[in-house]
């Protein structure tokens, strides 16, 4: 199996450090020379910025910046309770972030005793920060999110969809195909959401993509297409449209099946009018990691049903056992690594492998060299 090109560090704070950030990196988008990044422990997006050599080659990312979403939105459970993040866009004035939508089953403890162990293993908790999709202007002045902020003349708010009975998954309640696995925990192959992709249409139109890690319905992952806008009645809140034409009309998302061997999603990266997806397991193991194009996703109404020769194979992944799993992508644009490279696609990881651990609290990224589509 081929490798990552080179490794850059990632930077993080002793706060980000002490919340295990850094370890449990689930999301990541680029800006620029800016970075965005989640981890599923915290309700915090960080932005990183690019630290170059004196030939103008990116060394790695570093001075973060810390943003608590519920700073800027009213979160279902509040500031303490972990949003699960799994997914971040950024497309316009906007940064998307998105929690996992999941039910958790309680993890098995090495010194529990037998009953105890089947006690934990059966409680499932549901906790309201995860079912939350957060829209962030971003401040021109500041290049970090805000709660409200006047670009060009128009006023853009931050707002979230959830916990009023309104979140992806209340949308997804009667979804012939997706319902029975709303009461199932997300690595049981429950419903899981783990990526986001903004994409905005010629005529201003956002379309967000969803993919989900699960359910995996007899080897077909899941993404939703949906269109969200500002409530009307509050500023800071999201509502979905309705799809005016096309697959879906006069319903509030796209379901859209697509044949990836058997993996889920992991994450989705817009290139151009297509749409990059990390493959991977949908259960609590290691195993295949893929990137595959889903061409033309973005550039009319896609399909419901996409597949294996629509999705070709764009680069296959190392994985470790426990440890170095693949759980966000993002395309760096030509020369942003050294002048000799092409376009290029970042890799943040889950469960770092000891080596991946650099100086100072740094985590390593991998650095791919992205085929031509």
């Amino acid at each position: 199996m081929d490798s990552p090109v080179r490794q850059v560090p990632l930077h993080f704070s002793a706060a980000s450090r002490a919340g295990a950030t850094h370890t449990n990196l689930s999301a990541v988008r680029t800006d620029g020379e800016h970075l965005w990044v989640a981890g599923d422990e915290t309700a915090t997006v960080e932005r990183l910025t690019a630290q170059r050599s004196a030939d103008g080659a990116v060394t790695g990312y570093a001075d973060e910046v810390s943003t608590n979403l519920a700073d800027l939105v009213d979160l279902p459970a509040g500031a303490e309770e972990e949003a699960d993040l799994e997914g971040i866009a950024r497309n316009g004035p906007w940064l998307w972030a998105v929690g996992s939508h999941s039910l958790k089953r309680k993890k098995i403890r090495d010194h529990d005793s037998d009953a105890k162990a089947r006690k934990r293993l059966g409680k499932v908790v549901r906790e309201e920060n995860r079912y939350v999709l957060a829209r962030l202007p971003v401040d021109p002045a500041t290049g970090l999110p805000a709660r409200r902020v006047e670009v060009d003349g128009e006023e853009l708010t931050a707002a979230v969809l959830g916990g009023r009975g309104d979140s992806l998954t209340d949308l997804l309640d009667d979804d012939d195909l997706l319902e029975p696995f709303l009461a199932i925990p997300s690595k049981d192959n429950g419903v899981d959401v783990e990526g986001i992709a903004a994409h905005q249409r010629d005529d201003g139109e956002v379309r967000l993509y969803v993919g989900f890690r699960g359910p995996v319905l007899r080897g077909w992952a899941v993404v939703v297409e949906v269109r969200p806008e500002t409530d009307p009645d509050d500023p800071h809140r999201l509502r979905l449209a309705r799809f005016g034409d096309g697959p879906g009309k006069g319903e509030r998302y796209r379901l859209h099946l697509l044949d990836l061997g058997g993996l889920g999603v992991r994450d989705l990266c817009p290139h151009g009018e297509d749409l990059l997806v990390l493959a991977g397991p949908s259960m609590s193991l290691s195993g295949p990691v893929r990137v595959h194009r889903w061409v033309g996703a973005c550039a009319a109404d896609a399909a419901e049903v996409v597949r294996a020769d629509e999705l070709p194979l764009v680069l296959e992944l190392p994985h470790g056992q426990g440890e170095d799993h693949a759980e966000g992508i993002a395309v760096l644009p030509p020369g942003a690594h050294g002048t000799d490279h092409g376009e290029q696609l970042l890799v943040v990881l889950d469960s770092p492998a000891a080596a991946r651990h650099a100086g100072d609290g740094a985590m390593l990224a991998d650095v791919w060299d992205l085929p031509p589509a």
